[in-house]
């Protein structure tokens, strides 16, 4: 194996503006033209944040480092995984007050391909009377460290046998004194050439005393992969509507309209099966079949699956959303009762690990689909009509 040096994106003596390339690492890529850019995005309310753009010489990876290292979006050959959200850029968690719009104030910065949701908490707002502290009772939609900057953000190049892998690392940190004191450590890992971008994520209790974790990794795809007829597919053991709303369209959860002016969002809580590994796999395909997004992802750290389903209108963010979770994203209090909370002790870590893949033609989604055609085997998951009381709170 040979490690080519870290190089500083972000930190305290990172220049505003970086770029690298083939020339620049030696040895590294030489066959593919490869680069790695930092810039400081000046407009708006984006005016501040720190993008990083990879190119693998397949695909440009967007990772936003002052948003909690959310990922923007994919771009390969043309073709944007990401979705349209009124929030056309990025927006600078100097900009967001998460306590507006009665505590719902993190979707003034929503419109990741890849949003994490935590760490102390995620769901919906309200007050959560058995919270650890008092600090922590008030709840805003969706948790603080996507509007947390990332403090240091360094990329490294390795070489193992033939693969060289660009890895970008980054740490951001969810602390306050009398309250949590949590911290997050990002590993993206982006194989030169490939069509598939690993993450691996850290969380470390910092606290002397023990902590409560939920984390979910909102991973939001509209336009052109999602259309009418467009349909997603796990291995499913079980799956259940959230509520009323959602139970109406049991006929028609794994498939999606066009864009609808009035649509009411929908959500189904999953239980999902995994392979020898627990590991397990969800895919979004277009109705022709030939355009793909795949997500593979441990069941260990992440036992949750939740689909989002959201086909508005186009203006006003036609999307959907695979979300791997480690409890499902009702109210914490709710999640609590039913001991699907992580507790983390002083000084512990909890690991997660996601394999994200872009999919560009039928065999390529027809390959992924039999990867989770092989975990399902003949198993036939239960499907429930109504909302179930153990994974709805208004069942």
């Amino acid at each position: 194996m040979i490690q080519h040096n870290n190089v500083i994106l972000c930190g305290n003596s990172a220049p505003a503006q970086v770029s690298l390339s083939g020339k620049d690492i030696s040895g590294f890529g030489r066959d593919t033209n490869w680069s790695v850019s930092k810039t400081t995005m000046r407009a708006g309310v984006s005016a501040g944040i720190e993008l990083i753009e990879v190119d693998n010489g397949l695909q440009t990876v967007s990772i936003l480092a002052t948003r909690g290292m959310g990922l923007w979006k994919i771009d390969r050959e043309g073709v944007r995984f990401g979705w349209d959200s009124p929030v056309l850029q990025p927006v600078h968690p100097a900009f967001i007050n998460l306590k507006s719009r009665n505590n719902l104030g993190w979707v003034e910065g929503f419109n990741e391909l890849l949003c994490r949701c935590g760490l102390s908490f995620n769901g919906p707002p309200g007050n959560d009377e058995n919270a650890p502290s008092g600090l922590e009772s008030d709840i805003t939609l969706h948790g603080q460290i996507a509007n947390l900057p990332a403090e240091s953000v360094t990329v490294e190049f390795e070489t193992v046998e033939n693969q060289e892998t660009i890895i970008i690392r980054g740490i951001v940190r969810e602390a306050s004194l009398f309250g949590p004191n949590l911290e997050l450590q990002v590993e993206y890992r982006i194989g030169i050439g490939s069509d598939e971008m690993i993450i691996n994520d850290t969380v470390i209790n910092r606290a002397s005393r023990p902590a409560e974790l939920e984390m979910l990794y909102h991973i939001n795809l509209g336009t052109p992969l999602l259309e009418a007829g467009a349909s997603w597919q796990a291995p499913l053991k079980m799956l259940a509507p959230r509520d009323a709303q959602a139970a109406e369209d049991m006929a028609t959860t794994s498939t999606y309209l066009a864009p609808t002016t009035g649509y009411a969002e929908q959500v189904y809580f999953c239980d999902l099966m995994g392979d020898s590994n627990q590991q397990t796999a969800a895919l979004l395909k277009n109705a022709a079949a030939n355009l793909g997004f795949g997500i593979e992802f441990g069941l260990q750290a992440l036992p949750y699956f939740t689909i989002w389903k959201n086909t508005q209108a186009t203006e006003d963010g036609y999307c959907t959303g695979l979300e791997p979770s480690s409890s499902y994203p009702n109210f914490k209090g709710f999640e609590r009762s039913q001991g699907r909370l992580v507790s983390l002790a002083a000084g512990e870590s909890w690991r997660s690990n996601l394999t994200l893949r872009t999919l560009a033609n039928k065999e390529a989604v027809k390959g992924f689909a039999q990867k989770i055609k092989a975990i399902q085997g003949e198993t036939k998951p239960t499907i429930h009509h109504d909302p179930q009381a153990d994974y709805s709170p208004d069942a």
